[in-house]
């Protein structure tokens, strides 16, 4: 029987709702990110810079990209005889077969390829966090410690500790109460959804608690564990980790990329970030384009003015087009004489000539406020946007469009619009 120290399971299957337009069509984690990556090869890149060679991806939600874009794993040194990466789908069983409904219940799922492995430790992880760490780290702590469950915690401001889970600890670290979204924190130390478990207590656990409904690590395995007495501990984490789910933090967190000195760092030598990358050509930046504080992608032809942005690859941008503080997804075609504001534009986009992104004064979404909301502009994939129209800020498009959606030319601020149909 293989065995393996530790092996790691990546939960990918979300939906990633508060990203509106940008998940329509593709799980979260194979959202693009920083030019030319997917959000899923942070942690991915992660596990083989800290020496894991076998990973287990969740998929449920809209998997095509991401499995297309994980393959056998090859980028990150994952296509592996004995281990390596494997994509976990919900399956057909001869009975009681049902769709993941909770994140413990993802793993519970797949007891018998965790079982193949023979590990002395699982290491579980969210596919949607940007951050660099090494769970080798991690795991020397938990071994330290004797402990039976390790949760990387990290400080967060008390007003915000109310949306976490969150860890009182003593002052060996060892965990000592847990609160789950608590009204009145009292500690700051959030769970970052990652935990390391003695394989032994994580199956004992998860079949002890497999019948209640959305299994879930915050809800049911950690409460479990502490009643049963299990040696939990907080392990510390200080450095950059983003969770990217809303639009808002989607966009600071390609905007903190392009900072003159930034707190996130692509282009460290010691901790590479891996990804799948098609054969283009470089980019060309035509003699009259301007070009400053930016990102841009392989392949891609910039003719006008890009500031301050995030481009991705195999763009095109027109000439006497101005982008400023926005992130345009690989293949978009923008046109000539276009003016677009802090925008985020998915992929396989067309704008035409001459349109206007993210005008004038800001109102409230009209369909979801709390989505569309920090006067950006949001379009989604396999777009298309008529010629001479402004487009006001707050706003989402979706979908195949025509100069009558645009009454007087316009779409004002806080609007939706949303059609069928989309670019082939």
């Amino acid at each position: 029987m293989v065995k393996k120290e530790m092996i790691a399971m990546l939960l990918a299957g979300g939906q990633g709702s508060r990203l509106g337009v940008l998940t329509t069509k593709v799980a979260k984690p194979a959202v693009s990110f920083g030019g030319k990556y997917r959000i899923i090869d942070f942690p991915l890149s992660n596990c083989i810079n800290s020496g894991i060679d076998t990973v287990g991806v969740l998929t449920q939600y809209q998997p095509l990209r991401l499995n297309t874009h994980i393959g056998i794993g090859i980028p990150w040194d994952l296509d592996r005889n004995i281990g390596g990466v494997t994509v976990l789908p919900p399956f057909e069983k001869s009975v009681n077969s049902e769709w993941y409904t909770g994140t413990a219940n993802a793993i519970y799922q797949n007891i018998e390829y965790m079982e193949s492995f023979n590990p002395e430790y699982v290491l579980i992880l969210s596919g949607d966090h940007i951050y660099k760490m090494d769970y080798e780290v991690m795991l020397d702590f938990h071994k330290a410690n004797d402990a039976a469950v390790t949760i990387a915690v990290m400080p967060v401001p008390i007003e915000e500790a109310k949306r976490f889970g969150i860890m009182i600890t003593d002052g060996e670290r060892r965990i000592t109460e847990f609160e789950e979204k608590p009204a009145n924190p009292r500690s700051n130390l959030a769970s970052m959804g990652i935990y390391i478990f003695s394989w032994k207590v994580l199956k004992e656990a998860l079949i002890a608690q497999a019948d209640q409904p959305n299994l879930d690590f915050g809800k049911h395995i950690i409460p479990y564990c502490h009643s049963k007495g299990e040696r939990m501990f907080a392990y510390e984490y200080n450095s950059y980790w983003k969770d990217v789910g809303t639009l808002n933090s989607y966009w600071e967190a390609n905007m903190e990329l392009i900072d003159i000195i930034p707190e996130f760092n692509l282009y460290e030598e010691y901790w590479r970030i891996y990804t799948k990358s098609d054969t283009l050509p470089p980019q060309y930046i035509s003699g009259d384009s301007v070009v400053e504080k930016c990102i841009i992608g392989e392949g891609s032809s910039i003719y006008g003015k890009v500031y301050n942005s995030v481009i991705g690859c195999g763009v095109v941008i027109g000439k006497d087009t101005v982008v400023r503080d926005s992130i345009i997804m690989n293949e978009t075609k923008i046109g000539e004489g276009c003016e677009i504001y802090k925008g985020i534009v998915a992929e396989n986009v067309e704008i035409q000539d001459g349109v206007k992104l993210g005008y004038g004064d800001e109102a409230p979404n009209e369909t979801a406020p709390d989505i569309y909301s920090n006067g950006i502009a949001t379009v989604g994939e396999r777009s298309f946007i008529p010629k001479g129209v402004s487009i006001g800020k707050n706003i989402v498009i979706s979908g195949v469009t025509s100069p009558e959606d645009y009454p007087g030319g316009r779409l004002e601020s806080g609007k939706s619009l949303i059609k069928g149909g989309e670019l082939r």
